[in-house]
């Protein structure tokens, strides 16, 4: 395993996307712990992309106009419902101090729904790893399972970060309710203008 991908797969993981959004919203809305589970949700979403590059059938959902839309606006209508849920009393997503607790699958399960919505992530699999593997056809598909691997731990890791970091701030800005509401018109706006770009998105 190359010094390249470890630095191209930092670089990528480092920047702010939906999932790094949702674990700081989570971070902000119930602390460090159910951050945790959101970092480890978006992670385990990478799943069914990275199986899909290394079987090929993402090149077939790339390939197939009317598959790659039904992915992509179901991953539009999500994240209009994440952005709705961080505004509405009671949302998933909405920045208050009195959150009651909610099961760590439940809150896993949404990050990972984030990530598995997104087309896009099975043909970024299929652009980023080639090029690192070693050329030998018989342990192509191993080899991409250790680059993915090694990508997926790195991903929590950064994400888990990410997360303790709202987590922290979290102490700071629980007392202030204004600051509260405008972090949770802030979240819906980001998800709504992601939803936006996913929207124009093609193969």
């Amino acid at each position: 395993m190359s010094i390249q991908f470890l630095l191209t797969a930092l670089i990528v993981v480092l920047v702010p996307g939906t999932g790094v959004l949702y674990t700081l919203a989570v971070g902000l809305g119930r602390g460090r712990q159910a951050a945790l589970w959101a970092a480890f949700g978006c992670t385990m979403g990478i799943l069914p992309h990275l199986a899909a590059a290394i079987l090929g059938v993402a090149a077939l959902l790339h390939a197939s106009a009317l598959a790659f839309q039904i992915v992509k606006f179901a991953g539009v209508a999500y994240l209009l419902w994440l952005a709705w849920g961080a505004l509405r009393d009671g949302g998933p997503l909405e920045a208050r101090p009195d959150r009651v607790a909610e099961p760590g699958w439940r809150t896993a399960l949404r990050g990972a729904l984030i990530n598995i919505l997104n087309p896009k992530l099975s043909l970024f699999f299929l652009a980023l790893l080639p090029p690192f593997l070693t050329g030998e056809a018989a342990t192509a598909s191993r080899e991409m399972m250790q680059l993915g691997a090694v990508f997926m731990a790195m991903t929590f890791a950064v994400f888990a970060l990410y997360g303790a970091f709202a987590a922290a701030a979290r102490r700071h800005v629980l007392d202030r309710p204004a600051v509260l509401r405008w972090i949770s018109r802030g979240i819906a706006g980001i998800f709504a203008a992601l939803a936006a770009r996913l929207a124009v998105e093609r193969a």
